[in-house]
């Protein structure tokens, strides 16, 4: 089980951090895979982080804005987010899988957060 905790209301060029806890499972076995979709939008595979000690991947909308990590002692994904504009306002979600993947591949392969509203409005 993955719950999802940390969106909200952000102002234009604010910070968030989103967590990904997991139950039943051990994050670092897996890869962690962050998406967003925005009102009206398809799916965005935004980041992922591959197994312990796997590369990270950024989209190029969010290079150089967002990190993502893994806290392995709480058993957790993060996903820090800073100088937030309106284009991020979405729902993000994170879904491990064995692999960082695409969206058609991972809501087959993936467990899924339950999603967490990101809104970035001043």
């Amino acid at each position: 089980k993955l719950v999802q905790s940390g969106g909200g209301l952000v102002q234009p060029g604010g910070s968030l951090t989103l967590s990904c806890a997991a139950s039943g499972i051990t994050l670092d076995d897996y890869a962690i895979n962050w998406f967003r979709q925005a009102p009206g939008k398809e799916h965005e595979r935004i980041s992922c982080i591959g197994g312990s000690g796997g590369r990270t991947i950024y989209a190029d909308s969010v290079q150089g804005r967002f990190t993502i990590s893994r806290d392995s002692a709480k058993n957790t994904g993060l996903l820090q987010m800073n100088r937030l504009n309106r284009e991020d306002t979405a729902t993000y979600y994170c879904a491990v899988a064995l692999r960082c993947g695409s969206y058609s591949q991972i809501r087959i392969e993936g467990y899924w957060g339950q999603g967490t509203q990101v809104t970035v409005s001043s």
